[in-house]
Formats: structure tokens, sequence, C-alpha cells
């Protein structure tokens, strides 16, 4: 989904939440500014769909939680707020909060020509911030793509690219699944260049 400036004013974190409750649509807090999400394609709710469904079972009753579109990431020692297309956590200290997770372990943003170099930069550095985060999750809604940022046991951030035929392996929540799996009927617009 794309954010678009909403309002020239600063927000505190408290006026944020009480204001964003009157709005008909979400909006994001970052640096005190808010920004309003804009709908996605229908490849991009597939997607993100599709996650859902195969991440949701798989955690069934370990304790971990896993949210959609609709639950703000507090990002760490921050007063920005964000709305990832998937989090999942598995740390307590979430359950202190009914408005927001600080601690996920996961997190999958569904990339759009408008938000990738966002996604990819700015987002991801934020996000970055928080030490429990294992997987961010970049997935493609223009081909079967799936780029994966890991945090291994040294604290170092791998880059693992999935395509077509691939086992994507999300080591955060113990989950190995095909690529084809995330793409299920999900249909792509043929290519311009295509012959």
């Amino acid at each position: 989904m794309i954010a678009a400036k909403e309002q020239g004013r600063y927000f505190t974190p408290e006026e944020y939440f009480t204001w964003e409750e009157q709005q008909l649509e979400k909006h994001q807090l970052i640096d005190g500014r808010v920004y309003a999400m804009t709908g996605g394609t229908r490849n991009h709710s597939d997607v993100a769909g599709n996650f859902l469904a195969i991440i949701k079972p798989h955690l069934r009753g370990s304790g971990c939680k896993t949210y959609n579109s609709d639950c703000r990431v507090n990002v760490l020692n921050t007063d920005n707020y964000i709305y990832p297309d998937l989090s999942v956590t598995c740390d307590q200290r979430d359950n202190s909060s009914a408005q927001y997770i600080t601690y996920p372990c996961l997190i999958v943003e569904v990339l759009s020509p408008s938000t990738e170099a966002y996604d990819r930069g700015k987002k991801f550095e934020m996000y970055r911030q928080n030490q429990n985060l294992v997987d961010y999750v970049l997935a493609s809604s223009e081909e079967m793509a799936i780029d994966m940022y890991h945090k291994n046991e040294a604290g170092d951030w791998l880059i693992l690219s999935y395509r077509p035929g691939d086992v994507v392996e999300l080591k955060s929540i113990g989950l190995s699944v095909p690529i084809e799996e995330f793409y299920e009927e999900v249909v792509f617009e043929p290519s311009s260049n295509a012959v």
C-alpha cells in the first residue's frame, strides 16, 4: 500500500491514536507526521492473503501471533507507527498494547512499483532497529519473486532471493514453503516486452 502525506501538523503518538480512530482510512505516523494509506492491487491483496493463510495455521498453539495490515508496528525506541502487510510476534511484551506491537520477529511487505524503493530502503532501516526482527520479507506483486533480509546468529543481515522452484525458508518461525504457495491463484499481467 502507498502512503501519502495527509496533514501538515505534527502529532504526538497519543494525538495520532485519538485522531486516527475518527478517520475512515488508516494512517502511518512517521517523524510526527501522518501518512494516509491508499489501496493496493488485487495481486497485492492475493499475495498478502496467501502469506496470512499459510503462516497463521503454522503458528497455531505456539504462543506467536500473526497480524494482517490492520495492525501497527511501533518502530522500537521511536514514536513511529507503520502498517506492514503482515507481522508476527512471539514476544509476550506485545500483549501490553491493544493498538500496536513493537517486537515482531517477522515482517512481510508486498511490493508495488511505487513503494519498492521505500520498502527496501528507509522502511527497512527503521524496522531493523528492532533486535527481535529476524526476517524481513519483500514479496513482488508483479512476478513470482521474494527477496528476504535475514538476520543470522552473528547479527549480520543476509539478502536471500527466491524465484520459481525455490523453497522459502522463514527461520524466524521455523517454516519452509515452496514459493508457488505464496503466489497461489495470483495472475500476473503479461509483460509489455513479450513477443
